[in-house]
């Protein structure tokens, strides 16, 4: 996994990269929805600092959008318009999962049912090009940093803390809908355990 090749990029950065840009993700909007909320917020699903979309949609658009980097306005057509598809397949993936999408804009002007919104959709665009000409070189240069070892043992350890999180949150969320042997075969495992 670690050696192998993704888009012509190697998967240890690509690794990397995601779960870099899923901790910054997470890093910024906590702070900025701390600010709104006059309270420390959590923005992530689990109990960990991350936020996966942040990593995946940084990828994504770094991924289709690299032989553009080059022309500033087409990237934030480009970036616009991609980033607002990532976040309505996000929005519709999250319904199906939850019953419910995690954010809400109705109070905005031009909105989608409240999932997508002309403000966001322009933010998008201006991320995009913040990605392009700051935020990937500070990331890249901070992953070229660590050596492969120490970053395949962490990037690891941190991928199975993350499933493990999100495993026990979709349990949570989920379990009233799980079938009752799923349930009981879980109460038995727990049981072992503690002997």
């Amino acid at each position: 996994m670690w050696n192998a090749t993704l888009f012509g990029i190697e998967s240890y950065k690509m690794i990397l990269w995601f779960l870099t840009y899923s901790i910054l993700g997470w890093v910024v909007e906590s702070i900025y929805m701390s600010i709104c909320n006059r309270k420390l917020t959590n923005r992530g699903f689990a109990k960990g600092p991350i936020c996966p979309i942040y990593g995946v949609g940084a990828l994504t658009v770094f991924v289709i959008l690299k032989p553009y980097s080059h022309n500033m306005i087409l990237l934030f057509l480009l970036g616009s318009v991609l980033a607002t598809t990532l976040e309505y397949v996000t929005a519709i993936i999250m319904n199906k999962m939850f019953g419910e999408i995690w954010w809400d804009y109705t109070d905005k002007p031009f909105n989608y049912k409240g999932i997508l919104c002309l403000e966001s959709s322009i933010a998008w665009g201006f991320y995009t090009i913040i990605l392009f000409t700051f935020l990937h070189g500070f990331v890249d240069g901070l992953v070229n940093r660590i050596p492969f070892t120490v970053g395949r043992t962490v990037g690891t350890i941190i991928l199975v803390l993350v499933a493990i999180d999100y495993t026990i949150m979709m349990y949570k969320q989920k379990k009233e809908s799980l079938p009752k042997r799923v349930v009981r075969l879980k109460e038995s495992i727990l049981l072992k355990i503690r002997r």
